[in-house]
């Protein structure tokens, strides 16, 4: 049946209100979607530096392990970064974040992202993008793996450790992490871990300590009771990496505070940059006193450490304190560097780096050191310690015995004396350089 000219006219004039009423419905305003806009930017840049420090990784590996290693280690720092990128879009993001999942254990599914032009009325306004959300956690789950391989260079195989990395980025440090980060059992206990000293470098710590455990140490490090000095191929090297990693902290800190929608916010934001700047550099300045009086001379890898320990320190609590309390953490984090570096050696734990010392040993000091801020309770910090060193460092310990079972995770002497490169890759990072 045909419409007459008279019914399409009626039935127009009949939808002229409803019409009206849906041009007349007002946009969200700027307060609405000011805040949306806003900590997604931060989560973006903060992500970028945090991603940076996958190149400040790379360069005081790079730096610290001798010539005839470095090109494993590169292979390993962009493989890990790899690979974490793909476990934690597959499984590990949303087991960390699963909603409303309160629990131990929950395994999540793949991450999906907004509809591409997403509109403000289907966008969740209260808080950031899932992209930007998304890849800011990434970038966490990254430098932790980086920790695990800096302590365990110079004597493993490519492909177990990279097997380690597929089980540390997409089950351990997800399920671990849910517990605080996710809303879980130790959030609910009062237990405080701001951007990470405990969730992320203390995690790379215990899985690092597992590895350097299982492995055993380099072939002549100890002999006849005494610490043979293995000097790393580029200080220089080392020490840009350090500055790269100092840089990518102020994201890694400052994008923590997870909003910047309000003036309230980004003020914060800016004293956590001032904090966490302090605390580096009380970290490195009480390295360089340290070891210029135990020494004699200043010691440049304790230096670059201890700026690195005062970083971890602060990072459980890089808000509350003043400068100066941010100044006395960072600089205690430079004594547990030089201090339990020797330390270390003495119980023949070779840990090529001093990553153990930097991120698991300042990153519990630095949880505990909430406790003078009052954001948290001793019994509660203590508490989440315990949970993530027993479960981290038993489930690493089972992971590499497993491998080392099934595939070995040791390379030989005699591939060890000629180097990494060589027997695993198959290329020097420094070939004009070689003999012959």
């Amino acid at each position: 049946m045909k419409l007459t000219k008279s019914l399409i006219v009626g039935a127009a004039l009949t939808a002229l209100p409803t019409l009206a009423l849906a041009q007349d419905a007002p946009a969200p305003s700027f307060d609405e979607i000011g805040p949306y806009i806003m900590t997604t930017l931060l989560f973006c840049m903060a992500g970028f530096l945090v991603f940076f420090m996958a190149a400040g990784f790379a360069m005081l590996e790079g730096g610290l392990v001798r010539s005839k290693n470095v090109t494993m280690q590169m292979t390993k720092n962009i493989a890990l970064f790899s690979i974490a990128a793909i476990m934690y879009w597959l499984v590990g993001f949303n087991t960390m974040y699963p909603g409303d999942f309160n629990g131990y254990f929950a395994l999540g599914g793949q991450t999906v992202l907004d509809a591409v032009g997403v509109s403000a009325a289907d966008a969740a306004l209260d808080y950031a993008s899932v992209g930007s959300d998304f890849f800011f956690q990434l970038v966490f789950v990254a430098a932790t793996a980086s920790i695990v391989s800096g302590a365990v260079a110079e004597r493993i195989k490519l492909w177990p450790f990279l097997i380690f990395v597929v089980v540390l980025t997409g089950f351990m440090y997800p399920i671990s992490g849910s517990w605080q980060w996710g809303g879980g059992w130790l959030s609910e206990l009062g237990f405080s871990d701001f951007a990470g000293s405990t969730v992320v470098h203390s995690v790379g710590g215990w899985a690092a300590l597992a590895g350097v455990i299982v492995l055993g140490p380099r072939l002549g490090k100890y002999k006849d009771g005494k610490t043979n000095p293995m000097p790393g191929s580029n200080l220089a090297l080392a020490t840009l990496g350090t500055f790269i990693l100092w840089l990518g902290w102020f994201g890694f800190n400052g994008g923590s505070q997870l909003a910047m929608g309000t003036v309230g916010d980004v003020s914060d934001v800016s004293r956590i940059f001032a904090n966490t700047n302090m605390a580096a550099a009380a970290g490195a300045v009480t390295a360089l006193i340290l070891s210029q009086l135990l020494y004699k001379k200043p010691d440049l890898t304790m230096v670059l450490n201890g700026a690195l320990a005062g970083l971890v320190s602060i990072t459980a609590e890089p808000l509350a304190p003043s400068l100066l309390g941010a100044l006395l953490i960072g600089g205690v984090g430079g004594v547990i560097v030089v201090f339990t570096i020797p330390l270390l050696d003495k119980l023949k734990i070779d840990d090529v780096v001093g990553a153990i010392p930097v991120h698991l040993f300042a990153g519990i000091w630095g949880t505990i050191a909430v406790v003078f801020s009052g954001s948290a309770t001793l019994t509660a910090q203590l508490t989440g310690i315990v949970a993530y060193g027993v479960f981290t460092f038993v489930a690493s310990l089972i992971v590499w015995f497993i491998l080392k079972a099934v595939m070995g995770i040791r390379v030989s002497e005699e591939d060890e004396i000629n180097g990494l490169d060589m027997s695993e890759m198959g290329m020097e990072a420094y070939p004009e350089f070689s003999k012959g």
